[in-house]
């Protein structure tokens, strides 16, 4: 499996955990309804992920130079053209708060393979903290900026 088929898996896989967790042990939470993990801009659509690094085999995190931890989130970008579904590069800016408003420092970085391009990049993570994602997005060749907001919560435990 090469690591961009990798990657995109364990997006999927950390969306799914990163739904909801138990409060405590035996405690079975109801379940809750995935966030979206894509928008429409116009003419492109953004994709995203985050999940903890420890989600991660560890060949990828060694070939991304990516620390494997369950204390850290790791943020993952793409933007597609939507006319045929092509990787397109972009500027990619991301603020990161959590509920209590501390900015957490994500500075994303480009990851090309193949025809693949995203935009990676991590930041610690509490156990149950939630994170909110502000992501700015101005594909290549564009001059408008648009923005993808969501959030996710995390369980380190």
């Amino acid at each position: 499996m090469t690591i961009t088929r990798t990657l995109i898996a364990l997006s999927v896989i950390g969306l799914a955990s990163a739904c909801g967790g138990p409060s405590e042990p035996g405690d079975v939470p109801e379940a809750q309804p995935a966030g979206a993990t894509s928008s429409d801009i116009g003419d492109y659509v953004v994709h995203f992920s985050a999940q903890t690094t420890d989600q991660l085999p560890p060949e990828v995190a060694r070939a991304y130079n990516i620390v494997r931890s369950k204390n850290r989130a790791m943020l993952n970008v793409s933007v597609l053209r939507e006319a045929d579904n092509v990787s397109v590069e972009a500027k990619v800016m991301v603020k990161t708060v959590n509920l209590t408003g501390q900015l957490k420092n994500i500075t994303m970085r480009q990851i090309n393979e193949q025809d693949a391009i995203y935009y990676i990049g991590e930041s610690p993570v509490a156990n149950r903290e939630t994170l909110i994602f502000d992501i700015s997005v101005t594909p290549q060749g564009s001059t408008e900026v648009s923005e993808v907001r969501f959030k996710r919560q995390f369980f380190t435990d």
